[in-house]
């Protein structure tokens, strides 16, 4: 039974992070979003969030997905994800 469990979270974490209803803005660190952040969860999670986490919230949202969720982040590429979130989506665009 918990293999069964395992497994259907599996598949439903690969099925839910190719399904995206949001075209990302064009702007540096695009690629880093699309390489690292959609291998994991749809990118309407970003969109969640736009407007409402500041810089701080976009690092400690991205820190929190390699401490917790164990996301493969190298940490050089941490500050190019982040600029581009709190650019792109975050509070301050408005």
């Amino acid at each position: 039974m918990p293999l069964r469990l395992i497994c259907l979270f599996a598949f439903s974490a690969v099925a839910l992070a190719e399904e995206n209803t949001i075209k990302l803005q064009d702007a540096p660190g695009k690629r880093l979003i699309e390489t690292h952040c959609r291998t994991c969860h749809s990118l309407d999670y970003i969109e969640m969030n736009a407007g409402i986490l500041d810089a701080a919230g976009w690092e400690k949202s991205v820190n929190k997905m390699i401490a917790v969720m164990g996301a493969p982040i190298p940490p050089g590429e941490v500050p190019g994800i982040v600029t581009y979130l709190h650019q792109s989506y975050g509070k301050a665009r408005e």
